[in-house]
């Protein structure tokens, strides 16, 4: 078992396969014309695997897959159908736009759950966001998995003065569609431009949704990121991720490994640990592993320890979103 000084069990790995991506989102990706980490210091697919086969020794029951897009990734169904053969519930996040092409290989591999980064239901405030004229593409793969009945949670950022204004059409949209939204706090990052004002908070955000639909909060599961809620006569529901007003850190399961083998115990930690080189050079990592999640911080990476209001964005030290996997 992997644990902190806190005592918290981590038994879940996130895994960026890339840093690359077909969408340039404002709030992940720092601009346009993006450096992306050259082929040969990502880690290759045998790489992957013996990675995560020694997280999984170690009491790993859950592996996301995460990016920038995963799924742009050439090798990207072989690491799916490998990863698909380790005693592990295999799950992933993307943005949709290569699903149709990949479903075989999500399907054998076991994949039940999928989350779709999706910010928007308008398909010109879609490309004003993402750079990409894409929009009718995700949503039909989106009705792909659902007839495939293949579970999916939709991540919405909530951007006050861009999205705000949708949250309700979200909402209405799971009166007939088994799926769940997630409204995420605006979360800030290197290079995404975050300001306290453009935030829309866990209570504003059930305020807003309160004013058409009757809210009830549903129990949720140990180590959940998000607080769950249903609304009466609807088949899907949703939660909120809220990070900045109400975090979760007490009960963190989660440990990041970057697409170059960084390790990193928080999403906001300011530091990471190379397992990718040590492992290149023959090296045993799992002391490198145990050294970095015991040296935890309590919550937010010890960075985040003041108010959202009076948060200085450039004052943190972080990689970009892209670069970190979510």
């Amino acid at each position: 078992m992997i644990t902190d000084s806190f005592g918290r069990l981590h038994d879940y790995l996130r895994i960026s396969l890339t840093d690359n991506c077909n969408f340039r989102c404002f709030y992940c990706m720092p601009e346009e014309e993006y450096d992306f980490t050259p082929a040969s210091r990502l880690m290759q697919t045998h790489e992957i695997l013996e990675l995560a086969k020694i997280f999984v020794a170690q009491g790993v029951k859950k592996i996301r897959l995460t990016g920038g897009e995963p799924l742009v990734r050439k090798d990207a169904a072989q690491i799916i159908t490998a990863l698909g053969e380790l005693p592990v519930e295999l799950v992933i996040t993307t943005n949709g736009t290569r699903i149709a092409e990949l479903l075989p290989s999500l399907i054998q591999a076991g994949i039940k759950n999928i989350n779709i980064s999706l910010d928007t239901l308008q398909p010109e405030k879609f490309l004003l966001i993402t750079r990409r004229d894409l929009f009718h593409q995700v949503r039909s793969n989106i009705e792909l998995l659902l007839q495939h009945k293949i579970g999916v949670k939709i991540n919405m950022v909530v951007m006050k003065g861009l999205n705000d204004g949708e949250i309700s059409d979200f909402i209405e949209w799971t009166r007939h569609n088994p799926i769940q939204i997630r409204f995420i706090e605006f979360m800030p990052f290197s290079g995404n431009k975050w300001t306290s004002n453009k935030m829309c908070s866990l209570e504003e955000i059930l305020s807003i949704i309160a004013k058409d639909f009757t809210v009830i909060p549903v129990s949720g599961e140990p180590n959940d990121t998000a607080k769950r809620f249903m609304i009466p006569g609807h088949e899907g529901s949703f939660a909120i991720i809220s990070t900045m007003t109400a975090p979760f850190c007490s009960t963190c399961n989660r440990m990041r490994l970057t697409a170059d083998g960084k390790l990193k115990n928080c999403l906001f930690s300011d530091g990471e640990t190379d397992l990718l080189t040590a492992l290149r050079n023959q090296e045993d990592v799992l002391p490198l592993i145990r050294a970095s999640i015991w040296d935890k911080k309590k919550e937010l990476g010890g960075q985040l320890g003041t108010h959202f209001e009076q948060l200085d964005a450039d004052t943190i030290n972080n990689r970009s979103m892209i670069t970190i996997g979510g």
